[in-house]
């Protein structure tokens, strides 16, 4: 099946060249010529990817990723011509899933269309989590270490996925609320600690000196990546 992209780009000439390239390279390719139209477009039809411009004329590339994030998980790469590094931090915090700095070579940016669609199949291929020694199986929604299985409530499992899913991010409890929303936990806000302090006593060799969900002191709580 031909790979559907979008691409959000108020440059003509670089929206042209770009869809003529990824055409020829066997995409179908869209364009929107401003954030508005852009996510409209998003809400209209179903796309495998989008190819988003950092300065748009309406709304940034930011904001439609912000947006864009709290529907779908369409995967996002960035275009940015600006030098300061927190944009393309930002990017990546609120969801993208790269970014590309301009000027850049066609042949980069195919690279790395290809690659965010490698990693989307291969995630949609299996729904099993994996961290080392950690297994969390997101269809029998169940957690092992070292293939035995570890007790957690509904509610404790969902919030595990939250976070393993965004290994490597810190998540503040807004984040948190806002990704396990539809389940009933009761005061969510003030009993995270709790619902972590458990998740802790079923995952970590030792759940006083965690080292794969920790404590970001003001902040939230990250998942690490580290494998053991």
């Amino acid at each position: 099946m031909t790979p559907r992209i979008l691409l959000i780009e108020d440059d003509p000439r670089l929206a042209a060249m770009l869809s003529e390239y990824l055409g020829e390279a066997g995409f179908h390719v869209s364009t929107a010529a401003a954030g508005r139209a852009g996510l409209e477009q998003l809400g209209r039809e179903p796309y495998d990817a989008l190819v988003l411009d950092l300065m748009l004329p309406d709304i940034d590339g930011l904001e439609v990723c912000r947006r864009l994030r709290a529907t779908s998980d369409t995967p996002v790469l960035m275009l940015t011509a600006r030098g300061d590094t927190m944009d393309r931090v930002v990017g990546l915090e609120i969801g993208a899933d790269d970014y590309l700095p301009k000027p850049f070579e066609p042949r980069e940016l195919l690279a790395r269309l290809r690659a965010i669609l490698r990693r989307r199949h291969s995630s949609r291929a299996s729904n099993v989590l994996r961290f080392g020694r950690l297994e969390i199986d997101r269809d029998a929604r169940v957690v092992r270490v070292d293939g035995a299985e570890r007790s957690l409530t509904g509610h404790q499992f969902t919030l595990l996925v939250a976070l393993a899913e965004k290994a490597g991010r810190v998540l503040s409890r807004d984040t948190l609320m806002d990704l396990v929303k539809g389940e009933a936990l009761e005061a969510f806000d003030r009993s995270i600690d709790v619902h972590v302090s458990r998740i802790r006593a079923a995952i970590e060799d030792d759940p006083k000196k965690p080292r794969r969900l920790l404590t970001v002191r003001g902040a939230g709580y990250v998942f690490a990546k580290q494998q053991d």
